[in-house]
Formats: C-alpha cells, sequence, structure tokens
C-alpha cells in the first residue's frame, strides 16, 4: 500500500524482510517515478547491486526461474501503519497536546500518516494537500514549493507549518509568522539539542558541501564538528557509518538519524524539531535565529565539456583568488553537475553585492573556457 520510504526502511527491518521496495519520484513529479531498493538491515542498496538488478531488468533471459516449491508467497502486512506509527510515537516519546500544527502532505505518501501520528500525540492537525489520486502528487505543494504553507500558516494562527515531500523522506518547517525553515537550521536546532543532552554521537554532525556556513559557524560555537560530503543523502550516510557519527542530512531538509532510523525521515525529523519546542517552551522562530543564514548565491553554468572547464588551471586560479576577497568570511563552491551540461557556481558571505560581483566574474571565466 501508500506508505513512506522511511516506513519500509523500518519495517524492512523490523519483519526480517529480506529487502524492501518502493516505487517514488521523491520530491518530483509523478513522471519521474522509480524505485527504491532496501537491504535486509534497511539500508539502501549499494551502487554495484543496484547496477546488478539493472541488468536483470534489461536482460530478463537471465534472471532464475524457480518453480513448484521454490515459487515465492505473497502476504499482506496489513497493520503496516499502524507499526510504523507506533514507531515513530515511541522514537519521539512527547506529548503535542497545545500545538496547532499545519501539515503539508505534498499529496504523497504522508497523507494519511502524518496527520495521525501528530493527532495521536495531542497537536491539533490542519492538513492541507492530503488528497493524493496518483498524479497530484509534489504538484505545486510539498517541501519544495512551501507558499501554500507560508500563507496557511498565518492564515490559522498555528505555531509552525511542516512541508514533507512525496515519500516523506524530508522536511522543512515554517515559524509562526511564515518564515521557512530549512533543513540546514532543522539540523542546527536538533543537533545543538542533542549535543546539550549529550546524546549527539562523536559531536559530529555530517553535512553536504551546499549546506550555508551559518550552519557550520551556530554547531561550531557549539562545539559540534562538522564534516562535510559531496550531495546527497548516499554520501552522507556513507559518512555517519565511516566515522560512527548518527546525525546529518542536507539543507533540502533530508536529515538521518541513525539512532532511530537508517534513512532520511521526515515524519520522525518533525515529531523531534516539535519535541524541542514543546520542551524549550519557545517559538520556532527563536530556535531557528541559533543559526544566521548568510546570503548564498547559485548560479548555474552550461557548457560543452564540464570536464575541462573543472580540470583548468585558469578557473582554479580565479577560485583561489576569490577565496582570498572573502577572507574567512564566505566561501566559493564550483562543482560540475552530476547529471546535467552544467556548472554550479555557489557563493556565500556576508555582503551580497559582494557575493554577486564574485559569482559574476566566475561564471564569465566559465564561459570564456567552455
Amino acid at each position: 500500500g501508500v506508505m513512506p520510504t522511511p516506513a519500509i526502511a523500518y519495517l524492512t527491518r523490523a519483519l526480517g524482510a529480506a529487502g524492501g521496495v518502493v516505487i517514488s519520484a521523491s520530491h518530483n513529479p509523478v513522471e519521474d517515478n522509480g524505485i527504491k531498493f532496501f537491504g535486509p538491515s534497511g539500508y539502501k542498496l549499494p551502487d554495484e547491486v543496484e547496477e546488478e538488478i539493472a541488468h536483470f531488468v534489461y536482460c530478463p533471459g537471465s534472471i532464475p526461474a524457480p518453480t513448484g516449491e521454490g515459487v515465492g508467497r505473497s502476504y499482506q502486512v496489513s497493520d503496516a501503519p499502524d507499526r510504523y506509527v507506533a514507531f515513530l510515537k515511541e522514537a519521539a516519546a512527547t506529548d503535542l497536546t497545545g500545538l496547532r500544527v499545519v501539515v503539508d502532505c505534498a499529496n504523497g505518501a504522508a497523507s494519511r500518516v502524518a496527520p495521525r501520528v501528530l493527532g495521536e500525540l495531542g497537536a491539533e492537525v490542519i492538513p492541507i494537500f492530503n488528497t493524493p489520486d496518483g498524479v497530484n502528487i509534489n504538484a505545486g505543494c510539498g517541501s519544495t514549493h512551501p507558499n501554500a504553507l507560508q500563507e496557511a500558516v498565518v492564515e490559522h494562527g498555528a505555531h509552525l507549518g511542516l512541508a514533507h515531500d512525496g515519500d516523506a523522506d524530508r522536511v522543512i518547517a515554517v515559524d509562526e509568522a511564515g518564515n521557512p525553515v530549512d533543513g540546514d537550521q532543522i539540523m542546527v536546532i536538533l543537533a545543538s539539542d542533542l549535543k546539550n543532552r549529550g546524546r549527539l554521537a562523536r559531536d559530529t554532525v555530517v553535512v553536504t558541501v551546499m549546506s550555508n556556513l551559518g550552519l557550520h559557524l551556530a554547531l561550531g560555537k557549539n562545539g559540534i564538528r562538522v564534516i562535510q560530503t559531496k550531495v546527497g543523502d548516499r554520501y552522507v550516510l556513507e559518512e555517519l557509518l565511516r566515522t560512527g557519527a548518527t546525525f546529518g542530512g542536507e539543507q533540502s531538509g533530508h536529515i538521518i538519524m541513525l539512532d532511530h532510523n537508517t534513512t532520511g525521515d521526515g515524519l520522525l525529523t518533525a515529531l523531534m524539531l516539535l519535541s524541542v519546542i514543546q520542551e524549550k517552551k519557545a517559538p520556532l522562530s527563536e530556535l531557528a535565529a541559533q543559526m544566521e543564514k548568510l546570503p548564498q548565491l547559485l548560479v548555474n553554468v552550461r557548457v560543452a565539456d564540464k570536464d575541462k572547464v573543472m580540470q583548468s588551471p585558469i578557473l582554479a586560479e580565479a577560485i583561489r583568488k576569490k577565496e582570498e576577497l572573502l577572507a574567512g568570511e564566505g566561501r566559493v563552491l564550483v562543482r560540475p553537475s552530476g547529471t546535467e551540461p552544467l556548472v554550479r557556481v555557489m557563493v556565500e558571505g556576508r555582503d551580497r553585492a559582494a557575493l554577486q560581483a564574485i559569482v559574476d566574474e566566475l561564471v564569465a571565466v566559465i564561459q570564456k573556457l567552455s
């Protein structure tokens, strides 16, 4: 049936299944549906195993064809949603009585379970975009389109809003004034709380290179070490497992808490955030203010040969000079797109006008090289 991606990761592990399979487009339109696999431990499969599965899809004649007793059996776990809700409630262990929460379910997999678990924990729940029809998933709603949520929070006088993506493995929030609170800010709130309670493994948080410099500064003030990886939750997870850390994520709201689940879990993250709000008796705006979001400019430059551009010593020297200009008060990140003929230029710092000048100059260098 319809269940969030992290629910399948949890249930695969809890039921002792050989694996888990999810049909999902994540935060994308329904046309982009693909298949996600989880191994028996609840982790996503390694690349090489997924490639082997793809080989079987394109070469079906090479798949073993069991007969008789070798054929598998189909069983339906009718209480799967109940099991996942029970897991979430046990993990959060908090009373949300008194909180009014708007939740944007992205017309996706969280449409039933998110309002249910929030309500069972005592919150007053105002669900929006919770009428999936199979094609309206992520359409102008969810974590990548928070405008309607921002308006709904203000209209209903809610304490905050939560927005999931279609498969509910991520969440972003909106404070009581309708201001967005992204994954970086949520990580600062949760990691700082864990650190203060002595429950942040290795006092370390793993993020990607796209996380705002403000996150690094805020966590550093609290004695928390930050490790950076390439963009993608897969790389965050790999680094968590390598270092023994258990908390990390992405600016997009895809946050992994290995103390509870083996993949990003938007509902779990949302409940942990609500738990901190309840415990501290503080509005989300105040908690989010722990982190100063520095201006971040991002430009995509279309090029003929991104590898040639990235290997150019001229570009490397231009980047070095711009980093010197920022003098530790910002950073420059130039990286190739993994799927398109683009080079992405991201510059971050305190002075937006200065950042724009740096971006313009780097874009000009890249265009000359392409």
